[in-house]
């Protein structure tokens, strides 16, 4: 990295907080009463981008007819399941260690407001935020690089002094189209290869083994 890293956006469901398969969970309850099947694999897939091309990609032509009963059945389930939430290893040490050396911390979700209270409260690091961003700021979620955008106007900073750090190929294509860099996790189910071939540019295996290696990685 050319310039110095004065934020970190993080994206949150999947890299900070243990909740990637809670939401294929949720949805493949919806789907079932809906009495539609879809493999929960493939639901895991989608998992990550916005909710129309999700629904889109695993509904097919019938997604317009059943999307608004599939979201708010997800949203149900979804906040059921919400007790279960963790977050994961080293992530909240690693976003007040960035905090504490002064870097910027923004949460870079497109997760509806309920949902990411659920969240923040999991991750319990409202202290070392700088802000957080919601499904209200953006009219199209991930891949769509309009999050990664808000982001970066709530960080103050442009995007070649910022890294994104998540957990998707769907992360991956937002930020890179946005001009930011991606560092990738695999705690949301995606292999280093298709993250490296979606843009990232370093895989570690959480937060922990990021935090682990900051010294060494592009945060550094």
């Amino acid at each position: 990295m050319t310039e110095k890293i004065k934020a970190v956006l993080f994206d949150v469901d999947g890299t900070l907080v243990d909740s990637n398969y809670l939401h294929v969970e949720a949805w493949t309850h919806a789907f079932a009463d809906l009495e539609v099947f879809v493999p929960a694999w493939r639901v895991h897939r989608a998992i990550g981008q916005d909710s129309a091309r999700l629904l889109g990609a695993l509904l097919g032509d019938r997604a317009d007819e059943l999307r608004d009963r599939a979201k708010e059945l997800h949203s149900r389930y979804y906040k059921e399941l919400a007790p279960r939430l963790e977050p994961l290893a080293g992530s909240r040490d690693l976003i007040r260690a960035l905090s504490a050396r002064g870097t910027i911390v923004v949460l870079a979700t497109s997760a509806p407001e309920d949902e990411l209270e659920l969240l923040t409260g999991t991750l319990d690091v409202d202290g070392s935020l700088h802000a957080t961003t919601n499904a209200d700021d953006v009219e199209t979620a991930k891949p769509d690089p309009s999050i990664v955008e808000v982001a970066l106007g709530k960080a103050g900073v442009p995007a070649g002094e910022a890294i994104f750090v998540g957990d998707s190929v769907w992360d991956c294509f937002a930020a890179s189209r946005a001009g930011v860099p991606t560092i990738g996790l695999l705690s949301g189910g995606f292999s280093s290869a298709e993250l490296l071939s979606a843009g990232a540019i370093a895989i570690y295996d959480d937060p922990a083994a990021l935090l682990r290696e900051l010294h060494l990685s592009p945060l550094a």
